[in-house]
């Protein structure tokens, strides 16, 4: 009956939180929804694939995007660069389909106050305790001791930033976790702002009620 906009849909957390485990499952289950790959200038680490988890750039490619207006949001983080591309969520936009971004509160405070932010659907991840978000660091076995300190360090700035977002869910169970996520998107889609093509079909609506009264 309609066609529908596109969403953009921001995902952050504190590292450890979630928001990549969520991110994934919903991409597997919902075609029509896409992942945002972000720009990154770290190096891959092991198994990571160029234009899959990120677009790996040197800092002077990144830096080159961002002055042309490349970049929908960019930030540094424990030295590295990360940034979205803005071509890409655009198009597919566009086209009906959903972009998930997951970024940091930084990044998404940037598509929130950027030309697409009536888009934007932003949702925060909270961990059920600190030391659960501490113990799935450890956990992952990806980063140093080091870099775990760090995350955790920058834990209690990212959810300050909490209440800025539309939605906030705890991920004490990541099943029930999953399925708010689902729920939101659901409703999300069916606002009626999402549909432009409703006008002219409650107009066609009007028209057959005037056929009907001649």
């Amino acid at each position: 009956m309609t066609s529908r906009r596109g969403l953009l849909i921001i995902l952050s957390s504190p590292s450890g939180a979630g928001k990549s485990t969520l991110s994934r499952l919903v991409l597997q289950d919902d075609p029509d929804v896409q992942f945002s790959v972000s720009a990154t200038t770290r190096p891959p680490r092991q198994g990571e694939k160029d234009g899959r988890e990120y677009y790996f750039k040197t800092r002077e490619d990144f830096e080159s995007l961002v002055a042309d207006g490349g970049m929908l949001e960019y930030a540094e983080v424990f030295g590295n660069l990360y940034g979205t591309p803005r071509a890409p969520g655009g198009a597919a936009m566009g086209s009906g389909k959903d972009v998930l971004f997951d970024v940091d509160w930084q990044g998404g405070q940037q598509i929130r106050n950027s030309s697409l932010k009536d888009a934007v659907v932003s949702i925060f991840i909270l961990p059920p305790s600190i030391a659960a978000l501490e113990e799935r660091l450890k956990s992952r076995g990806q980063d140093s001791e080091e870099t775990i300190a760090k995350r955790m360090a920058q834990s209690r700035d990212e959810i300050s930033h909490w209440a800025e977002y539309d939605y906030v869910l705890v991920n004490d169970d990541l099943e029930r976790a999953e399925k708010d996520l689902r729920a939101i998107l659901h409703a999300e889609r069916l606002r009626r702002e999402r549909h432009p093509e409703l006008v002219a079909f409650v107009q066609r609506l009007n028209a057959e009620f005037e056929e009907l009264h001649k």
